[in-house]
């Protein structure tokens, strides 16, 4: 994976890091650490899911949500209105739901987690459990994370026990692991939508750098220029 730098992020623009925080996993306090280098980042939580007033929104780790509609009503505004959104662990989860609902047709889709009689699950039990696991993360060249990542697999952090269990028709498969399946998924043709399984907050922020997929995210809401060296 491409080396990333310690930078100062200038952004007038704000992003919902929608989720339910709580300091007790080291998954959200290196949310934390992330939004102390990019402070435009702002907790929201899903009891209070407005993102209308927001440029762009992470859906960050942290399931059962408080109150899944209202993730699930903030996924598809960002999708449906061109909202830079970023995905990460349960927010893969809630898009993959979110999109195979709304733009698929296919009402009875699912969370393992949440439904586990559900019609259709999307989201189902990975075959072994990866929580507090790294897995090689193989980019799929020509998409948007291997232009953002790089062509070369690398290590992606993960807590999760749920991962994409069906197809899902018009996004793009961006990454995969060999032993974790889909890594992330993609719509190329909105201005920034991105799914990925492995956390890229972990173990970057707190080295005083951000992870090139939240640069990116950043740079996606802000327009060109969005970062500059330290």
């Amino acid at each position: 994976m491409r080396e990333q730098a310690a930078y100062l992020i200038v952004v007038r623009a704000a992003i919902a890091a929608l989720g339910d925080r709580n300091t007790s996993y080291l998954t959200h306090r290196e949310i934390d650490a992330t939004i102390a280098l990019a402070p435009q980042i702002r907790w929201v939580g899903t009891e209070d899911a407005r993102i209308d007033g927001y440029d762009g929104v992470w859906v960050v780790p942290g399931t059962p949500y408080r109150d899944e509609d209202a993730v699930m009503a903030a996924i598809r505004f960002a999708r449906e209105e061109g909202m830079p959104i970023l995905g990460t662990c349960g927010g893969f989860q809630h898009m993959a739901v979110e999109y195979a609902r709304n733009v698929l047709g296919i009402a009875g889709a699912a969370h393992a987690e949440t439904e586990p009689d559900g019609e259709t699950i999307v989201v189902g039990a990975l075959a072994c459990s990866l929580v507090g696991q790294e897995r090689t993360v193989i980019p799929v060249p020509e998409t948007r994370l291997a232009a953002i990542c790089g062509s070369e697999p690398f290590a992606g952090f993960h807590f999760c026990n749920y991962g994409l269990a069906a197809d899902l028709p018009g996004v793009v498969v961006s990454a995969h692991a060999e032993d974790a399946g889909v890594e992330a998924f993609e719509l190329p043709d909105h201005p920034f939508y991105l799914a990925t399984l492995f956390q890229p907050q972990v173990g970057t922020a707190e080295r005083g750098s951000l992870h090139p997929v939240l640069s990116a995210l950043l740079a996606a809401v802000s327009g060109a220029g969005a970062a500059r060296p330290a």
